[in-house]
C-alpha cells in the first residue's frame, strides 16, 4: 500500500481554487452596494469584467512560463500573494479606473492557479491517477461557485461594509500560504515526507504503459507551437471553456430575463448547476483511473471520456433550448456542467501526457489564454443573440461541444509522450 501524501498536495491546490472563485466572485455579489455608493453603472461593471477577462487570458500564458521557470512551490506563492493583495486593494477603489486596475491585477495573478495545478498534477501523480487528481482540483471551482455567495453574504452582514468584506476575502489567501509553505517542500523525488514506496509508485507510474515511455521531451515555445498535438490541446480548451463561462457569467441574467426572477429566486436556483459540475469532475477522474487500471490505453481512455463528456454537453444544451420550467432548466445545466467537467479534467491532463514537467505549464498556459479569448468572444456575442431568448446561446454551446471533441480526435492521433522531431 503506497502512501497518500500526493492527495494532500492536490487537496491544497483544490482549496486554492475555492479561494480563487470566492475572490473573483466578490465584486458581483457586492456590486449593488458598490454601485449605489460610488454611482457606477451596469456598463461600468461590464468594462470591469472585460478588463478582468483580458488580463486573465494574458496571465494564463505568463504564469505558465513563470511556473516552468521558478517551480510549483514558489509559483503558487507568487500567484496567490498577488491575487490576494489585489482583492484587498479593491477596498480602496473609488471609481471605474481604480476598480479596473485592481481587477486587471487580480485577473493576471488568479490565472496562475490553472497552469500551476496542471504542473503540480504532472509532478505528483502517475498517469492513471492524473485525471482524478485534475478532477479533484477542478471540483474546487464548482465548490467555490456553490459557497462563494453565502460566504461573501455572511462576511458583508458581519462586517457591515463592502470595503471590509474585500479585505476579509483577500486575507483568506494569505492564510492558505501557511500550510502550503509547510507542506510543499519540494517535488516527490526529494520530499522528506514522501515514503520510498509512494515515491516509487509516483515515478514509475509516470511511464506510459502502452509505450513504456515517460515524458522527457521539454521543448521551447516555438517547438511546442509547431506540434499538432499542442494545437489539439489549445483548440479543445478554446472551444470548451466558453461553455463553462456561459453559465458562470450569464446564468443569473438568464433566470432573471427568462423567468422574471429577482435576487432571492436566483439565489435559490443558481447553485444547482455547480453541483453537477462537482460530480462531473470526480466522475471523469475516477472513470479514467478505472479504465487505465482495467487495461485501456491512455489514448483510448482520454478520447472516450472526452467524447462522453462532449455528448452529454451536446444533448443537454439542445434540450435546454426548450426548457419549460426554471427547475428543469437548471437541472439540465447541471447535466451540461457534469459533462463539461467530465471532459475537461482529461483535456487538462493532455499537456503532461505529451511533454515533461518543464513544458507542461507553458502549454497549459497557452491553452488557458486561448480559452479566455474565446470567452471574451462569447461574452461579446451573447447580448446580440439573446434579444428574444437564450436558445441561440445554447445552440452555440452545442456547436462548441462538437468542436471540442473533434479538436482532440483530429489533432491528437495518439496520446503518448512525444519525441523531438529530429528523432
Amino acid at each position: 500500500m503506497n502512501g497518500k501524501f500526493r492527495w494532500v498536495i492536490v487537496s491544497l491546490v483544490a482549496i486554492a481554487t475555492i479561494i480563487n472563485y470566492i475572490d473573483r466572485g466578490a465584486i458581483g455579489f457586492l456590486w449593488p452596494e458598490i454601485s449605489e455608493e460610488l454611482g457606477l453603472t451596469k456598463l461600468d461593471y461590464a468594462i470591469i469584467l472585460n478588463v478582468f477577462t483580458f488580463a486573465y487570458a494574458f496571465g494564463q500564458s505568463l504564469f505558465g512560463k513563470i511556473f516552468d521557470w521558478i517551480g510549483t512551490r514558489l509559483g503558487f506563492v507568487l500567484s496567490i500573494v498577488v491575487w490576494s493583495a489585489a482583492t484587498m486593494l479593491h477596498a480602496t477603489a473609488t471609481g471605474l479606473t481604480s476598480f479596473a486596475i485592481f481587477r486587471g491585477i487580480l485577473g493576471v495573478s488568479e490565472a496562475g492557479n490553472w497552469p500551476g495545478a496542471t504542473k503540480a498534477n504532472a509532478e505528483w501523480f502517475p498517469i492513471n491517477e492524473r485525471a482524478l487528481a485534475q478532477g479533484i482540483f477542478n471540483s474546487g471551482a464548482a465548490i467555490g461557485g456553490i459557497i462563494s455567495a453565502p460566504i461573501i453574504g455572511v462576511l458583508f452582514v458581519f462586517l457591515g461594509t463592502w470595503e471590509a468584506t474585500f479585505i476579509a476575502v483577500g486575507a483568506i489567501g494569505f492564510l492558505w500560504l501557511v500550510p502550503w509553505l509547510i507542506v510543499y517542500k519540494s517535488g516527490p523525488e526529494t520530499h522528506p515526507w514522501v515514503s520510498a514506496e509512494e515515491r516509487e509508485f509516483i515515478l514509475t507510474g509516470q511511464r506510459n504503459k502502452d509505450t513504456n515511455e515517460v515524458a522527457t521531451y521539454a521543448p521551447g515555445t516555438v517547438e511546442i507551437l509547431s506540434r499538432k498535438e499542442s494545437w489539439g490541446v489549445i483548440l479543445a480548451s478554446f472551444f470548451s471553456d466558453p461553455i463553462w463561462w456561459l453559465f458562470v457569467g450569464w446564468l443569473p441574467l438568464y433566470l432573471s430575463e427568462t423567468y422574471g426572477f429577482g435576487v432571492e429566486e436566483i439565489a435559490i436556483y443558481a447553485w444547482i448547476p455547480y453541483v453537477g459540475a462537482m460530480f462531473g469532475a470526480w466522475f471523469g477522474g475516477l472513470m479514467a483511473q478505472n479504465r487505465i487500471k482495467a487495461g485501456w490505453t491512455v489514448n483510448k481512455t482520454r478520447k472516450v471520456i472526452i467524447a462522453l463528456g462532449g455528448l452529454i454537453m451536446l444533448v443537454s444544451l439542445l434540450m435546454t433550448m426548450k426548457a419549460a420550467t426554471p427547475l428543469f432548466a437548471v437541472l439540465l445545466m447541471a447535466a451540461i456542467l457534469f459533462g463539461f467537467q467530465t471532459a475537461v479534467g482529461n483535456i487538462q491532463t493532455l499537456p503532461s501526457d505529451f511533454y515533461s514537467g518543464k513544458s507542461v505549464g507553458s502549454l497549459a498556459g497557452f491553452a488557458g489564454t486561448a480559452a479566455k479569448l474565446a470567452v471574451v468572444g462569447l461574452n461579446t456575442l451573447i447580448p446580440f443573440i439573446t434579444v428574444n431568448s437564450y436558445a441561440p446561446a445554447f445552440a452555440v454551446g452545442a456547436g462548441l461541444a462538437i468542436m471540442t471533441v473533434l479538436s482532440v480526435l483530429i489533432f491528437c492521433p495518439n496520446i503518448k509522450p512525444l519525441n523531438p522531431k529530429s528523432a
